[in-house]
């Protein structure tokens, strides 16, 4: 099977990543410096991580919350715009078909961000429940994470209307002319930032967030590693249609 490929592929090469196979891309599972101290680093000072290979997508439309509320049971209704909550997809019996994290965009318009390894079939579950709604799936985009204490302070330099963001809080802005949508949020355990931006900038704005003296390349094995430390479940393992908090 032919691996899909980030926008950040040529610079995971250039830093001397370790590609490996996920979720149907050649992902960075570490960098030279190793695993330990990719997940120290993140704890210490900012980790910058590729999660472009999750599914971003939109939904609009009449009814959306109503929609979204029946297939993953949380309370929309009283979510503020530009507000985020963390979400569960479940199947009739109540099996968790993915997590996900949902942002509130304006009335009836959601921006939620979904696993890589599940993405079609989320999507394709979705669609099969659009009902007047509209399912914007978003292929050209990209999706980084800027994890770590040291976060915030590098957000401060590069766009600081969003270093403001509390905890799953979002706001359209820009980095270096590009328009982005950051949010509050990440999945080390440490404050942090999620930014959208059009795939063909993502290269540019990552290694301009490289260039800060507290920011590091972070691979897929510290993010397993942070986040368990941290608590947080991974869909395959944590949650499946199997296992799910009942």
């Amino acid at each position: 099977m032919t691996l899909e490929r980030t926008p950040l592929d040529t610079l995971h090469r250039e830093l001397g990543a370790k590609m490996v196979p996920f979720a149907g891309y050649e992902m960075p599972v570490q960098y030279p410096t190793g695993i330990i101290k990719e997940h120290l680093h993140t704890r210490e000072a900012a980790g910058l991580f590729d999660v472009s290979h999750m599914g971003q997508a939109f939904l609009r439309g009449a009814g959306s919350t109503a929609l979204l509320e029946s297939l993953a049971p949380v309370d929309l209704e009283a979510l503020a715009d530009d507000c985020s909550t963390y979400a569960l997809l479940t199947n009739d019996e109540g099996g968790v078909r993915d997590d996900l994290i949902i942002t509130r965009r304006g009335p009836d318009e959601f921006f939620f961000v979904v696993n890589a390894a599940c993405k079609a079939e989320d999507f394709a579950h979705i669609e099969a429940h659009l009902a007047g709604q509209a399912l914007d799936i978003l292929n050209q985009q990209a999706l980084l994470a800027l994890q770590g204490p040291g976060a915030r302070e590098v957000m401060t330099e590069l766009c600081p209307a969003a270093a403001e963001l509390v905890f799953m809080r979002g706001m359209e802005s820009r980095i270096d002319g590009v328009e982005v949508y950051i949010t509050c949020s990440g999945y080390t355990g440490e404050d942090g930032f999620e930014i959208s931006l059009p795939a063909d900038a993502a290269d540019a704005v990552a290694r301009r967030l490289l260039c800060h003296e507290l920011v590091e390349p972070i691979g897929l094995g510290a993010r397993d590693s942070l986040r368990l430390e941290a608590g947080l479940c991974l869909y395959g393992h944590e949650l499946s249609i199997a296992i799910n908090p009942v």
